[in-house]
């Protein structure tokens, strides 16, 4: 009996420490199917057939490595007044039993080469909210066309982006146009992480509206980076 009580307290996780269990894919759609009997070698191949992604293990499959970054989109009171932002966003519903809380979570996930995608998430959990933003993150994911577009350069290589570009969600509207090597992100630091992820290290940023809603801001130039195949069509 004392064996199998020291069995029961060694399997208990301690307090904070969060277990997950690797479990073995098993695709649901044809898509997926195909990826894992190998007659799908590249995201590029999906990307270019126009067909939807609804598994983010395709992604990963594909993909590996992806990193990924939370956007603040909430808020709350700081120290001595004011407003800090924070990564998670709660809502609450007034019911007769009382109030609801929804957490709200935004994410942009991409390999600094070239992909990237956004996501957002909602739950009553903040743990789970994430996950699901991370989810969708991925089956969101696009290519971005990179390239070195500006007149002061003109070295070659893809470190910009070819061309001015152009991208709108809500009341914000953002014009991304090329830089020269060495002149870095011209943006804010919301910003600088779906940029940076999509690999892009010089640009020039210009926006218009409210953009400290993060979430239009951030969708914009995830349209405004989509747009640039606009020419391709």
């Amino acid at each position: 009996m004392e064996k199998e009580s020291e069995k029961e307290e060694a399997e208990i996780p301690e307090e904070g420490v969060v277990v997950r269990e690797e479990k073995a894919w098993t695709p649901k759609t044809q898509l997926g199917r195909d990826v894992l009997a190998g007659k799908i070698k590249s995201i590029d191949e999906i990307l270019e057939s126009g067909k939807r992604i609804l598994e983010p293990e395709i992604v990963d499959y594909l993909l590996p490595g992806l990193k990924e970054e939370l956007i603040l989109i909430g808020g709350r009171t700081g120290k001595g007044g004011g407003a800090q932002r924070i990564p998670i966003r709660i809502t609450a519903r007034v019911t007769k039993s009382g109030r609801r809380f929804r957490m709200s979570a935004f994410i942009v996930v991409g390999n600094e080469d070239g992909y990237v995608g956004i996501g957002k998430g909602v739950s009553v959990d903040a743990r789970k909210a994430v996950e699901k933003a991370r989810r969708r993150a991925k089956m969101n994911i696009i290519k971005v066309w990179r390239g070195c577009g500006s007149w002061e350069c003109g070295c070659g290589t893809p470190h910009s982006i070819p061309f001015k570009t152009e991208g709108k969600c809500g009341s914000v509207r953002v014009i991304l146009m090329p830089a020269p090597k060495g002149v870095g992100l011209v943006a804010d630091d919301e910003s600088k992480k779906i940029l940076r992820l999509a690999g892009i290290k010089d640009v020039w940023v210009k926006t218009f509206g409210n953009t400290s809603t993060h979430i239009n801001l951030i969708t914009a130039i995830y349209r405004a980076l989509k747009n640039l195949y606009i020419y391709q069509r």
